[in-house]
C-alpha cells in the first residue's frame, strides 16, 4: 500500500533500508527490504524481513525523526525522512490498525494465536547519542528467532533522540497513556502495537508465496497525508488573514543563502568554503543547486550516479562554521540537485517538505534539462525553491523561456490535503528561482563583450542580456526580482582557470547562472559569483535574502479577531454564484497544441461560498482526460469572483479515439456549491485528426493528407487494422509517407547535426511539422532539424500500437531476433526502414555524437513498447535487441 526509505545506523555506517505497508485481506505488515542505490522497480528490492503490525500514533514533525528500535540487547537506529512521504506512512499504518481493532483488544488476552506488545514514543533529545549496533541483518535474525519462540518481553521504540524511553508493558498492560500530539510543538508522541503471530506465516521460506503475491513497489514520487478536508469556514480564515498580513508580519534579520552552480561533470576538486562561507555572520538556510552534475550517458539515461554523494560531503564540509547544520532534504533529476540546510535551532519550524522534478529535454521529458524543486512551510510561510537547467545555445532563448513555462505548468506538488488540487510554483509566499538559466548576451561580437568587462561596465552588457530583455517584454519572470548584476559573466572559462574560454568555438561570455526571487518582505544582502572556484567552466555564485517573518503574538489576536467575526456571521443563507457563460466550444483542436477558455465565477450571493467541480455518476473523474479545470475547486470571498481556466489539450493517449471518430470533443462539467446548488457547463469542440495517434496499418492506407479524408473512412480503417486479409481497392503504402517525409529531411539536412535527437526543438515548430503532415500543404517541412528529429519521436511515440505491436514484445525480451520477419508487413518495413536510417547516423558518428548506445536507449523504448510498466531489466535488454539490428552492416 504504501513505502517509505529509511536509514539504519550502526556504529559510524548507514545503510539504506525500505520500510512497505503491505496488506493482505484485514491483516497488515510492515515489509523491511534491503534495495539498490537507485531503487526503480521490483528487481532492485529484496525482502529482508516481515513484521505483521498495527500502529496508532500522533506526530509532529521536527528536525531529524530517528526511530531506535531496541529488544533485549540488540538495538537498531533508524533515521526517516522529512516530509509526508514518512507521515503517510505512519497514517496509513494508523488507519490500518483502526480499521481492524478498538483500544478495548488491547486488554483481550485471550487470543492464543496473538501476542501484543506496546510501544512508546516520547520526547526529543537535545543530542544524538550514538549507539554500539550490530549489523541490520544480524540484528532483524534475532528478531526473526524471537518472534518463532513466541518472545514477549519488552519492545519498544523511540523516535526524535529521545531522552527516555518508557517501554508500556506487554500484553499483560490493561491501559494505554496516549499524550495529545499538540500538548507541545517539540513532543512526538506515538503508541505502537505489535502483533506477533505464533502461527502463521514466520520464516523466509514461508514468506515466498506472499512476497511473489505482492504487486507493491516503493516510490519516489511524493506523496500526500490523508487529512480532513479544508472546509468552508477553514477558507474564510484563510482568506481574512491574507487581507490583514501588514498587521501581522515584520522584518526579522532571517539569512537564506541561495548557491547556483553549473560543475560541467567534474567531481570536487577543491574547498566549496570560498562560495558557500562567504558571509560573516552564519545564514540560517541554505538552498545550494548544482547543474550538470554528471554528464555520462549512465546518468543521462538511469539518473544513477555516484557524483551525488561527493558534491553533497563537499557542500557539507564547505557550509559556515559559525553554527551548526542540519540536513533537511536533496532532490535530483539526472545532473540537476538541490539540496537544503537549515540551522538546527529553527529545524522545528519546518514542515510540510515536499519535493518534485521535471524534465524539458527531448520530447519534453529527458531529465538533462528542467528542474527540480523543495516546497516547505516555515514560519507561516510557504516557501517554493526551484533550481532549473534551462536549454542551451545563444539562439534559443525562445526554447528557455518554453522551458520556463513548461516547469512553472507541469511541476505540481500535491498538497497534504488529498481533495486540494496541486500546488503550483507561483502559489507559494516565496518563490526562489536559482539556476544555470543558459540566458546569454547576444547582439554584440565576443571583443566588445570583453572590453565592456575589462572597464567593469556592466549596466552596459546587462542591457544586452537576453534574460533581462525577455524579463523587460514580460515573456517570463513576470513579478520576479534579480537584484544588480554588479559581477562579471560567470560562463564560459578555461577548466581550471580565470582565462575566457579558449577553445575552437571561443564562447561569449555571458550570465547564464542566476538567482531571482518573488515575495513580499524580501531583501538582498548580496549577489555575487566566486572566482577564487575554478573546478568547473562556469564560476558559482550566491545570494543573501533577508525575508520577513510572522510576529506570532500579532497573528494569534489578528486570527482570534477574525474567528470571532466569522462566528457572528454564521447564517442560513444560501451560497449562489453567476457564470459568466455556460457552454464552451473549442474549435479546431490540434493533437498536442494547448486550447483554453475562461469560465468567470462571481459570487453574487451574501455569503462566502466554495466551488468544486464533481463527478457525474458511474465517472472516475470530473471530466474527459483530454479536459480539465484550473482550478478544479476553490473558495471565492462574498463579493468576489474567479477564473478558471477551462484546458484543452489532446496527447497520445486521447488522440487515437478522437481521430478515429469513437470519440468526440463533448463533455458535461458539473460545478457544485458547498451548501448550495449545482450548475451544469457544456464542453464542446471539433478534432482536426491527425497523423500523430493513428496507426501504421491506417497511415499506409492513406495515399492523401489525414485531414482530407472523411471521417467514415478512418472509423473504417481503424476496424480493418491489424487484417492483412481485409480488400484493398488499391496497394497500400510501404511505409507511412508522414514518417518517411520526417526521416528523408533528417537524411538529407541532418545526418552531421551536432546531438542530434538529444536536444529539443521548438514547440511552435512541431506545430507547423505538424500541419504540414496532416494537410499536405508543403512538400517540404519547416523548422529546425532538432525540431523534426523530436517530431519524429512524437510520432512512434504517439502510435496507438508500437512498430513492434505488443503481442511480440515478449519474443524480443528473449532475443529472438528472427521475430521481425514475423511482423505485420507495414510494421516489418517500417522497423527495417527506421534500422537503416540509423546506421546512417552512426557513419557520421565523428560529427552528431551520437554512439550505439544513445540511439538503441532512445529508439528501442519507442519502438519496443512494454504493454505494461517496463522495468529497468526488461529496459536494458530491449536495447540489446535493438542494438544487434543497429550494429548489422547495412546491406
Amino acid at each position: 500500500k504504501h513505502a517509505v526509505q529509511c536509514d539504519v545506523l550502526f556504529n559510524d555506517v548507514t545503510e539504506s533500508r525500505l520500510l512497505g505497508l503491505v496488506a493482505s485481506t484485514m491483516e497488515h505488515a510492515i515489509f523491511i527490504y534491503t534495495h539498490r542505490r537507485m531503487a526503480i522497480t521490483a528487481d532492485d528490492v529484496s525482502l529482508e524481513d516481515i513484521i505483521p503490525i498495527s500502529l496508532d500514533f500522533a506526530v509532529v514533525e521536527g528536525a531529524d525523526t530517528r526511530v531506535r528500535v531496541s529488544y533485549q540487547e540488540e538495538v537498531l537506529e533508524l533515521r526517516l525522512p522529512f516530509g509526508s512521504h514518512s507521515r503517510l506512512f505512519l497514517t496509513e499504518v494508523n488507519r490500518a490498525w483502526s480499521g481492524r481493532s478498538t483500544l478495548s483488544n488491547f486488554s483481550d488476552t485471550s487470543h492464543d494465536t496473538q501476542q501484543w506488545f506496546y510501544l512508546g514514543f516520547l520526547q526529543p533529545l537535545k543530542k544524538p547519542t550514538k549507539l554500539a549496533l550490530a549489523p541490520l541483518s544480524t540484528a532483524l535474525t534475532k528478531l526473526n528467532q524471537q518472534r518463532k519462540t513466541g518472545w514477549s518481553s519488552n519492545f519498544y521504540f523511540e523516535m526524535n533522540h529521545p531522552d527516555t524511553c518508557l517501554p508500556l508493558k506487554s500484553h499483560q498492560c490493561d491501559k494505554i497513556i496516549v499524550f495529545p500530539s499538540w500538548s507541545s510543538p517539540s513532543h512526538l508522541i506515538v503508541i505502537f502495537s505489535l502483533w506477533l503471530c505464533s502461527q502463521g506465516i514466520s520464516g523466509r521460506e514461508d514468506r515466498n508465496d506472499l512476497v511473489r503475491s505482492s504487486s507493491h513497489t516503493p516510490s519516489n514520487k511524493a506523496q500526500i497525508l490523508a487529512m480532513p478536508q479544508f472546509n468552508l469556514r477553514d477558507n474564510l480564515i484563510k482568506c481574512e488573514l491574507l487581507k490583514k498580513e501588514d498587521d501581522y508580519t515584520y522584518l526579522e534579520n532571517f539569512s537564506f543563502f541561495l548557491g547556483t552552480y553549473n560543475v560541467n561533470g567534474q567531481t570536487p576538486k577543491e574547498s566549496l568554503s570560498p562560495w558557500l562561507h562567504c558571509t560573516d555572520d552564519p545564514p540560517d538556510v541554505y538552498c545550494v543547486g548544482f547543474q550538470e552534475l554528471d554528464l555520462s550517458k549512465e546518468a543521462f539515461f538511469f539518473n544513477d550516479t555516484p557524483k551525488e554523494l561527493e558534491w553533497t560531503k563537499a557542500v557539507s564540509k564547505g557550509l559556515h562554521p559559525g553554527a551548526k547544520y542540519a540536513f533537511v532534504k536533496l532532490v535530483r533529476l539526472v545532473g540537476i540537485m538541490l539540496i537544503f540546510y537549515v540551522k538546527k535551532e529553527h529545524a522545528e519550524f519546518i514542515s510540510d517538505v515536499e519535493i518534485e522534478t521535471v524534465g524539458t529535454g527531448i520530447m519534453g521529458r529527458m531529465g538533462n534539462k528542467g528542474a527540480v524543486a523543495i516546497r516547505f512551510h516555515f514560519h507561516n510561510s510557504d516557501i517554493c525553491v526551484v533550481n532549473s537547467h534551462l536549454a542551451a545555445h545563444i539562439e534559443e532563448y525562445e526554447r528557455r523561456n518554453q522551458d520556463y513555462k513548461d516547469i512553472c505548468s507541469r511541476l505540481q506538488f500535491r498538497q497534504l490535503d488529498p481533495t486540494q488540487p496541486p500546488l503550483t510554483i507561483m502559489k507559494h509566499n516565496v518563490v526562489l528561482w536559482i539556476g544555470d538559466l543558459n540566458y546569454r548576451i547576444s547582439d554584440l561580437e565576443v571583443d566588445h563583450v570583453k572590453e565592456l568587462i575589462s572597464k567593469r561596465d556592466f549596466e552596459t552588457l546587462h542591457s544586452y542580456d537576453q534574460l533581462k530583455r525577455q524579463i523587460d517584454e514580460e515573456a517570463v519572470f513576470v513579478g520576479f526580482v534579480e537584484g544588480e548584476i554588479d559581477f562579471q559573466p560567470t560562463y564560459k572559462y578555461d577548466t581550471g582557470s580565470d582565462k575566457w574560454d579558449t577553445s575552437e568555438k571561443c564562447r561569449v561570455p555571458a550570465w547564464c547562472d542566476r538567482i531571482l526571487w518573488k515575495g513580499k518582505n524580501i531583501k538582498q544582502e548580496h549577489y555575487q559569483s566566486h572566482m577564487a572556484v575554478k573546478t568547473s567552466d562556469h564560476k558559482p555564485v550566491s545570494s543573501l535574502l533577508i525575508i520577513g517573518r510572522l510576529n506570532h503574538e500579532a497573528y494569534k489576536k489578528t486570527f482570534e479577531e477574525i474567528v470571532r467575526n466569522i462566528d457572528k456571521m454564521e447564517n442560513e443563507c444560501i451560497p449562489s454564484v453567476s457564470l459568466s457563460e455556460r457552454e464552451f466550444h473549442f474549435k479546431d483542436v490540434k493533437f498536442m497544441q494547448h486550447h483554453a477558455e475562461t469560465l468567470i465565477l462571481f459570487n453574487d450571493g451574501q455569503v462566502p461560498c466554495q466551488f468544486e467541480f464533481i463527478q457525474k455518476p458511474n465517472e472516475l473523474t470530473y471530466c474527459k482526460p483530454w479536459l480539465t479545470a484550473n482550478p478544479p475547486k476553490g473558495f471565492i470571498a462574498q463579493g468576489a469572483s474567479v477564473e478558471i481556466e477551462l484546458e484543452v489539450f489532446v496527447n497520445r493517449s486521447t488522440a487515437p479515439e478522437l481521430n478515429s471518430g469513437k470519440q468526440q470533443l463533448e463533455d458535461i462539467l458539473v460545478l457544485h456549491l458547498e451548501r448550495g446548488k449545482d450548475y451544469f457547463i457544456s464542453v464542446t469542440g471539433n478534432y482536426l485528426p491527425s497523423c500523430y495517434g493513428t496507426s501504421i496499418y491506417s497511415l499506409c492506407q492513406l495515399r492523401e493528407p489525414i485531414q482530407d479524408m472523411p471521417q467514415e473512412t478512418l472509423y473504417k480503417l481503424v476496424s480493418m487494422s491489424g487484417d492483412e486479409n481485409a480488400a484493398n481497392t488499391e496497394k497500400p503504402l510501404d511505409i507511412p509517407k508522414e514518417l518517411w517525409m520526417m526521416v528523408d529531411h533528417l537524411f538529407r539536412y541532418a545526418i552531421k547535426q551536432e546531438d542530434i535527437f538529444q536536444q529539443p526543438g521548438l514547440r511552435s515548430e512541431f506545430a507547423e511539422i505538424r500541419d504540414c503532415l496532416d494537410t499536405g500543404m508543403s512538400d517540404s517541412l519547416s523548422g529546425s532539424n532538432h525540431s523534426v528529429a523530436e517530431a519524429l519521436l512524437l510520432f512512434l511515440d504517439a502510435l496507438p500500437e508500437p512498430v513492434v505491436p505488443y503481442s511480440f514484445y515478449q519474443q524480443c525480451l528473449e532475443s529472438c531476433t528472427s521475430v521481425i520477419s514475423m511482423l505485420p508487413q507495414a510494421h516489418q518495413n517500417v522497423f527495417n526502414y527506421l534500422a537503416a536510417f540509423l546506421r546512417e547516423l552512426l557513419k557520421n558518428s565523428a560529427s552528431n555524437r551520437l554512439d550505439v548506445n544513445i540511439l538503441a536507449t532512445i529508439f528501442a523504448s519507442l519502438l519496443l513498447r512494454s504493454p505494461t510498466k517496463q522495468d529497468l531489466a526488461e529496459k536494458r535488454k530491449t536495447q540489446e535487441f535493438f542494438q544487434h539490428f543497429l550494429i548489422q552492416d547495412s546491406s
